[in-house]
């Protein structure tokens, strides 16, 4: 796919996925160079922030739908032992739970910084969202990153004193159904402003990123070979951040195939507790193993127990080496000198699972561009209805 020309692409209703795929790297370094100019800007909000919050925490709440909520799931682990706890509570609510149950997700009284992801900015739930959260939160501020300027997120940011809004790279706002370089470059801008690891290292964290990037790019033979195997079904497994990057990893292959393969995540540990049942002789099943040494044995132990079952059509660990590895197959990046923490290490892992997305679209006959023949699933949702919420 990567090096079809435009032409072949499009005939095979792929070229708008494929492109947005491979141009991530290079997007994560524009972020970065975003992040930076906007730095001292983001910085002075979140200290108003936390002047105002008398010397409470204050919850951090991340919000989206589908895609969007899978950043704040990836990243709130990470978060929990590399954000400032002092200061922050880091919790993911999807805005359709958080609209639909406003009562169970947002207090009165404690100071709330909601944290809205949203590729274009428009979906009836994400505003609402927004709105309810003024209605029920007494100390209310928003930090909106998002990928359209002309959203109606991104509009309304700008005449709100207490909103903050900060724009990913232009071409992060994808014209394909499937959310990819929206995804990754929404979770970094967060990584880059929450995580209080040092600028210079951060920085590091994301040059090594981007060559791991594109890394998946070159290696795309390795993936359509996996791809080739006789398979109805995928399991995508992981640990801390890379358990929430699961859930968008299952997402991307039920999106492009229009549900033709049917997909589980799960947490390493927690597949043993039934839904490894979903295991037969006719499914791939994925760990994104983590760099942690402690996670990483969870991560491997379940690879070497799938792959000792005989049962799954193809058992494979995605990630870096390290001490101990898997002993079966496995797509293992080349960097060496760099291992990343998972927060980071979740975003050239999912190019890996964005690839086996494409590939299999293609495969069960499938146009990656324009997957949803009947219509019923559209790249913003519509149908909603807002039911008006009284306090």
């Amino acid at each position: 796919m990567f090096k079809s020309t435009e032409e072949e692409l499009v005939k095979k209703g792929a070229e708008i996925t494929t492109r947005e795929i491979k141009q991530q790297p290079e997007l994560w370094e524009e972020t970065l160079e975003i992040y930076q100019t906007a730095k001292k800007d983001i910085e002075n909000y979140l200290e108003i922030i936390k002047k105002n919050a008398s010397g409470n925490r204050i919850r951090v709440v991340f919000t989206g739908a589908g895609t969007s909520q899978y950043v704040g799931d990836t990243l709130v682990p990470y978060l929990n032992a590399n954000g400032d706890n002092n200061a922050y509570i880091f919790q993911s609510v999807g805005t359709t739970d958080l609209v639909a149950s406003p009562n169970e997700y947002l207090f009165e009284e404690e100071p709330t910084l909601l944290v809205s992801f949203a590729r274009s900015g428009n979906s009836p739930e994400s505003i609402a969202a927004v709105d309810i959260a003024n209605a029920v939160v007494e100390n209310i501020y928003h930090l909106t990153i998002t990928c359209a300027p002309d959203g109606t997120l991104a509009q309304r940011s700008e005449n709100e004193d207490n909103n903050f809004m900060l724009l990913t790279p232009k071409r992060a706002n994808d014209d394909g159904f499937a959310m990819t370089g929206s995804f990754s470059c929404m979770a970094l801008s967060t990584l880059l402003i929450f995580d209080t690891t040092r600028f210079s290292q951060k920085a590091t964290y994301v040059h090594t990123m981007s060559n791991m990037g594109q890394e998946v790019i070159q290696r795309e033979t390795e993936i359509r070979e996996i791809v080739e195997r006789d398979f109805e079904r995928i399991v995508y497994l992981g640990s801390g951040s890379l358990s929430g990057l699961t859930r968008e990893a299952q997402l991307k292959i039920l999106e492009l195939t229009a549900g033709k393969i049917a997909t589980v995540f799960d947490s390493s540990m927690g597949f043993r507790h039934g839904p490894k049942s979903f295991v037969n002789e006719r499914t791939l099943v994925f760990d994104f193993v983590n760099n942690d040494l402690y996670t990483r044995d969870y991560d491997l132990d379940i690879l070497e127990e799938v792959k000792d079952d005989e049962i799954a059509s193809g058992v494979f660990a995605i990630g870096q080496t390290g001490e101990r590895n898997f002993s079966g197959d496995q797509f293992t990046f080349s960097e060496k000198a760099q291992l990343l923490p998972d927060g980071y290490l979740a975003l050239a892992d999912i190019m890996v699972a964005q690839t086996v997305a494409i590939l299999t679209s293609i495969k069960v006959n499938n146009t990656p561009d324009t997957p949803s023949p009947s219509g019923t699933v559209n790249r913003v949702v519509k149908g909603v209805t807002i039911h008006e919420f009284k306090k």
